[in-house]
C-alpha cells in the first residue's frame, strides 16, 4: 500500500480549502439579494401574501350585536380575502373606550356616544346605526312558558321588591299557570353596557322609583342579583340557575333556547318578542339628522316595550386612506348584503329609508 507524503496532502488540500470559501461567500451574497422586501415598501397594518396586500381592520364594543357583526365581517372576507376585519366583544363601555383613545379602527355600543364622549375625539365621529334588536328578559323556569309580566311586576322583581315565582304578583299577572315555591335571582350585566343603558332608560321611563333609584347608565347600583360579564356572560348564568332572570339581546335568547317572558306595553297590552312586534315598534321612530334615536317607551298597540338600534362608532378622518376607503366598502356592503342575514340570527332588518340614511353618513367618512 502507498502513503502520500505530507507535503504532497497539502498541496491537495489547499485548492479545496480555496474552492469551499468560494461557494460560501456566493452562498451568502445570494441570501443577501433576496431578502425581505424594504421596509419602506410595508404600511402599517398590511401584510404581504402572494404579491397581494392584505389591509386589517380592527373594532370593538358591543356584545349586543357581536354575532351579526362577526358573521357580517367574515362573509366579507370570504368575499375580499384582501380586507380582514376582526371584531372584539367586550361591551359598549369598553368599546367606547377603546373608540376614543384611538387604539381600534372602529367601536360599537348600543347606548351612541354623548356629545361629550363625542367632542374629546378630534378625528371627528360619525355613529351609524347598522342594525336594531329587542331586549328580553330571559328566565330559567321549566315547565312555566309564556310568562306574562306587567310594567310594574317586573320592575319590582328588579328592585328586590319581588323575591318569589310564586308571589301574587305574578300570579295575577298569570292566571290559570303553575307557578313554582322558587325563589327569584336577578342577572344583571357587570361590565359597562350599552344593552343595560338601553334598559334602564326603559326601566326609567315607566318607573319613578326606578328613576330615582338605581337611574339609567351603562353601569348601575343594582338593588339585587348578580353580575356576569357581556349578553354572553348573562345568557350563561341563566342557563345554569334554576329561577334566574336576566335581560339579554333577543338573538342570544333565541339562539340557547332560553324561555322568555311577554311584556306589557304602553298600550297596557302584553306582547311577546319577536321580529313581527320589533319592527312595528321601528316604525313609531323617526331618527333625526345625527342618527341618534333611543325607544324608551314605545307608542303602538303591538309594540314590543324594549327594542334599540346599536351604533357602530367611525372616524370622521382617517390617516390611512387606504382603512377609510376599506371600511366604507364594508359598512356599505353590511347595510345591503348583510342585511340579509339579520333576521336569521335574531336582529331586525334595518327599514329602506333608514339604509339610505346610514349609507349617506357613510360617505362623509374622509381620508
Amino acid at each position: 500500500m502507498l502513503f502520500q507524503s505530507r507535503p504532497l496532502r497539502q498541496a491537495l488540500l489547499v485548492p479545496l480549502m480555496a474552492l469551499s470559501l468560494t461557494v460560501s461567500a456566493c452562498q451568502q451574497r445570494e441570501n443577501t439579494n433576496t431578502s425581505t422586501t424594504p421596509p419602506e415598501a410595508n404600511t402599517p397594518n398590511t401584510t404581504q401574501t402572494n404579491n397581494q396586500t392584505t389591509l386589517s381592520l380592527s373594532g370593538a364594543g358591543a356584545s349586543f350585536p357581536a354575532p351579526l357583526y362577526q358573521r357580517w365581517f367574515k362573509d366579507y372576507n370570504t368575499a375580499n380575502p384582501n380586507i380582514e376585519i376582526s371584531y372584539q366583544s367586550v361591551g359598549s363601555g369598553a368599546g367606547v373606550k377603546q373608540f376614543m383613545a384611538g387604539t381600534v379602527d372602529f367601536g360599537a355600543s348600543d347606548g351612541a356616544m354623548k356629545p361629550e364622549e363625542i367632542a374629546q375625539v378630534s378625528k371627528g365621529v360619525v355613529l351609524l346605526p347598522m342594525t336594531a334588536g329587542s331586549i328580553v328578559l330571559a328566565y330559567n323556569l321549566p315547565g312555566v312558558d309564556g310568562l306574562k309580566l306587567s310594567r310594574q311586576t317586573y320592575v319590582d322583581i328588579l328592585l328586590g321588591k319581588i323575591t318569589q315565582w310564586n308571589d301574587p304578583a305574578i300570579v295575577a299577572d298569570n292566571p290559570g299557570l303553575s307557578l313554582p315555591d322558587q325563589a327569584i335571582q336577578v342577572v344583571y350585566r357587570s361590565d359597562g353596557s350599552g344593552t343595560t343603558e338601553v334598559f334602564t332608560k326603559h326601566l326609567s321611563a315607566i318607573s319613578e322609583e326606578w328613576k330615582a333609584g338605581p337611574g339609567e347608565a351603562k353601569t348601575v347600583e343594582w338593588p339585587v342579583g348578580v353580575g356576569a360579564k357581556g349578553n354572553e356572560g348573562v345568557t350563561a348564568q341563566l342557563k345554569q340557575n334554576l329561577g334566574a332572570i336576566g335581560y339579554v339581546e333577543f338573538s342570544y335568547a333565541e339562539k340557547q333556547g332560553l324561555q322568555m317572558a311577554t311584556l306589557e306595553n304602553k298600550s297596557g297590552n302584553f306582547v311577546a318578542p319577536n321580529f313581527d312586534s320589533a319592527s312595528k315598534t321601528l316604525e313609531a321612530v323617526t331618527l333625526p339628522e345625527n342618527l341618534v334615536a333611543f325607544i324608551a317607551d314605545p307608542e303602538g298597540t303591538d309594540s314590543y316595550p324594549i327594542v334599540t338600534y346599536t351604533w357602530l362608532l367611525a372616524y370622521q378622518v382617517y390617516d390611512n386612506p387606504e382603512k377609510a376607503k376599506a371600511l366604507k366598502e364594508v359598512l356599505k356592503w353590511s347595510l345591503t348584503e348583510g342585511q340579509k342575514v339579520s333576521k336569521e340570527l335574531g336582529y331586525i332588518p334595518l327599514p329602506e329609508n333608514v339604509v339610505s340614511k346610514v349609507q349617506a353618513s357613510v360617505d362623509t367618512i374622509k381620508p
